[in-house]
């Protein structure tokens, strides 16, 4: 082999190495740029339920009682929260029964006295509230929940006290941490034979009212 030839060999293998080393330095003294996210945090003032577990208020509304026509509606409830799902509730309601069908028409001798017209009702239930968030705008937000209860009780109708079998479902929107707007509609359910054999009847009320807690 030449000495020249030998000479450049050498070298070549001196200087490879070298050069490798500078180039995987120079790759790991430049790390890759990462990216911050910027997310503006936003002061939340969040209207929750304190350490109260009861709830009292009032509604007004109307309902329908069968063969009766639609009347107006107003009553008195009392909520216990026994968990943060599970409540029982105690409500009262008045109304009063309009004319059937059959009185409009025929004009003949009314069913019921004004006295036996009178209606009211009592229950007692059970219900589970499934807990959300109602948003009106983007920066005003309400918790609220959605309920289902279930339940018994009373209803006075037609000179007569009547079994009655209540379901229904509610709207509850929290608008400050006491104060609580809520939707309701039941289904009131009893045997009656005012005007004629014997039938179960569905009487719906829908009614809108206002409860605090304490």
């Amino acid at each position: 082999m030449e000495p020249w030839f030998r000479s450049f060999l050498l070298g070549l293998l001196l200087v490879t190495p070298s050069a490798f080393s500078q180039q995987t330095s120079s790759t790991r003294a430049t790390p890759p740029m990462v990216i911050e996210p910027k997310v503006e945090r936003r002061d939340i003032n969040e209207a929750d339920i304190d350490t109260e577990d009861f709830e009292i208020g009032v509604f007004f509304g109307s309902i329908s009682i069968e063969d009766f026509s639609n009347s107006s509606l107003t009553g008195l409830r009392l909520t216990y929260h026994l968990t943060e799902s599970v409540f029982t509730e105690a409500s009262y309601g008045v109304a009063e029964g309009g004319q059937t069908s059959y009185e409009i028409l025929s004009g003949g001798a009314p069913f019921l006295t004004d006295e036996e017209r009178e209606y009211s009702y009592y229950d007692l239930s059970l219900g589970y509230r499934f807990s959300g968030e109602t948003f009106i705008t983007q920066n005003w937000v309400f918790n609220s929940d959605f309920y289902l209860q279930a339940g018994a009780g009373n209803t006075e109708f037609g000179g007569d006290d009547r079994m009655t079998v209540t379901i229904g479902a509610g709207y509850r929107l929290l608008l400050t941490d006491w104060l609580v707007l809520r939707f309701d509609g039941k289904d009131q359910i009893f045997d009656s034979e005012i005007i004629g054999p014997k039938k179960t009847t569905h009487n719906l009320a829908f009614s809108l009212g206002l409860s605090v807690f304490f």
